[in-house]
């Protein structure tokens, strides 16, 4: 008896989690068939799913229209670059309040994470103001500076967790051994901190990928990554829902393709030290 309700809890499990996962990536697909079809029929009434005549002109015209390589380029050393760096400076930030921490670290941790509640839109005029005086106005340096400090906080979150979970004696036995603060976190910390550290990189990497509002306000064409490069598919005679689908479909492909591949190391690292 109880094994036959353990099997309905599964069955009842597994399909609960396919219905939730086919409805977060019902807005995927629906974009990617709309990229095959003509602008008539994405704004047909009732809409047509399989059955219409597939093209693949949109492709065609989005890349007779835009440089889609160099918006490509860009996106990849400014989401790169900016993790790269908050990484870099995350990770001795971690250390310290993981394993030296002091009275207000908790209140640091919660006051960083608070930082992510801040209204994008509040502190827009002063940043564009500096950016302006700074000349990093368009220009990659700004944007990889801005998407590592919004996502800085999550960054060292997600490494002071995982930190949280390695014993202070291995580090303490590599002291003992002559280890100096370069070596232990070098050395000790980071390998052991390895699935942790890359699903850090992987999370933030798609965050950087996906951010709009930054990019939108702080680029104009030379260091416009694949978010402008779809938004330029709205144009004040209307939106062409076709191209703007294979735009789209251009821009998400190499992020879905990265989380396809490392979805295992990401779900290693999200569950880094939940198991003992």
């Amino acid at each position: 008896m109880a094994r036959a309700v353990t099997g309905q809890r599964k069955m009842i499990n597994t399909l609960a989690a396919w219905s939730v996962g086919l409805l977060i990536f019902f807005p995927i697909l629906w974009t990617i068939l709309t990229s095959f079809k003509s602008e008539a029929q994405a704004i047909a009434n009732p809409p047509v799913f399989f059955l219409f005549d597939w093209t693949l002109e949109n492709y065609s015209a989005v890349q007779e229209r835009s440089n889609y390589s160099k918006f490509l380029w860009n996106s990849i050393i400014i989401a790169g670059g900016s993790t790269l760096l908050g990484v870099l400076i995350a990770v001795p930030a971690a250390w310290s309040m993981a394993f030296v921490p002091g009275k207000r670290t908790k209140d640091i941790l919660l006051w960083m994470l608070s930082t992510k509640m801040l209204p994008a839109v509040g502190v827009l005029y002063p940043i564009y103001l500096g950016f302006v005086k700074a000349g990093l106005l368009d220009t990659r340096v700004g944007l990889v500076i801005v998407m590592m400090l919004i996502n800085l906080p999550i960054i060292v979150w997600m490494l002071y967790t995982y930190f949280r979970e390695i014993p202070s004696e291995i580090l303490e036995a590599a002291r003992m051994d002559g280890a100096t603060l370069r070596d232990e976190i070098i050395h000790v910390l980071t390998p052991m901190a390895i699935p942790g550290i890359a699903s850090t990189l992987l999370l933030n990497f798609i965050l950087a990928w996906n951010e709009a509002f930054w990019t939108l306000n702080l680029t104009a064409a030379k260091a416009a990554p694949l978010t402008a490069f779809i938004a330029s598919y709205s144009s004040p005679e209307g939106l062409f829902f076709a191209k703007l689908s294979a735009a789209s479909t251009m821009a998400i492909a190499p992020i879905l393709i990265l989380g396809w591949f490392s979805q295992k190391q990401l779900v290693r690292g999200l569950t880094f030290g939940a198991v003992k």
